[in-house]
């Protein structure tokens, strides 16, 4: 057999932990889904949240939900639920944070915990999170030879 008739399922960066396609595509599915409910709170593609530093990140992590779908998508899928652990993470931190303390120069959300856009965006980034982390942990599968 020829080198590229081999199937991509002996690829062996496609036997990496999570390369199951229906986690795959939730994953990817969930990363795409984080992504749009922060274009939505911002207001936009095209607009920057106040303060400045808030509205940067939110656009990192739209850009970083998408590569991280696209990794997913990809057969990465050890940088995909890497990248996809963080896009669950970081928004999750970022609302306990700007809910409870507040964040430099930003207080706006401060006790507002029932939001229903954020409620939404914490059960979709939990959802992620809980399917990224063990699947990351995992570590690479072993075929048996």
């Amino acid at each position: 057999m020829s080198e590229s008739a081999v199937p991509s399922s002996a690829d062996p960066v496609r036997q990496e932990a999570g390369a199951g396609w229906p986690a795959r595509w939730a994953g990817a599915l969930l990363c795409l889904v984080v992504a749009g409910i922060h274009v939505i709170d911002q207001g936009g593609f095209t607009v920057t949240r106040d303060p400045y530093y808030i509205g940067i990140a939110y656009h990192v992590l739209e850009i970083a939900g998408v590569v991280a779908a696209v990794l997913l998508l990809a057969g990465r899928v050890r940088a995909g639920w890497l990248l996809a652990a963080g896009v669950a993470a970081g928004p999750l931190l970022g609302y306990v944070l700007s809910r409870g303390p507040g964040l430099p120069h930003y207080r706006d959300d401060v006790g507002n915990w029932t939001e229903p856009l954020g409620l939404v965006s914490l059960a979709v980034e939990g959802a992620l999170f809980l399917l990224a982390v063990p699947l990351l942990v995992r570590g690479p599968r072993r075929r048996p030879r």
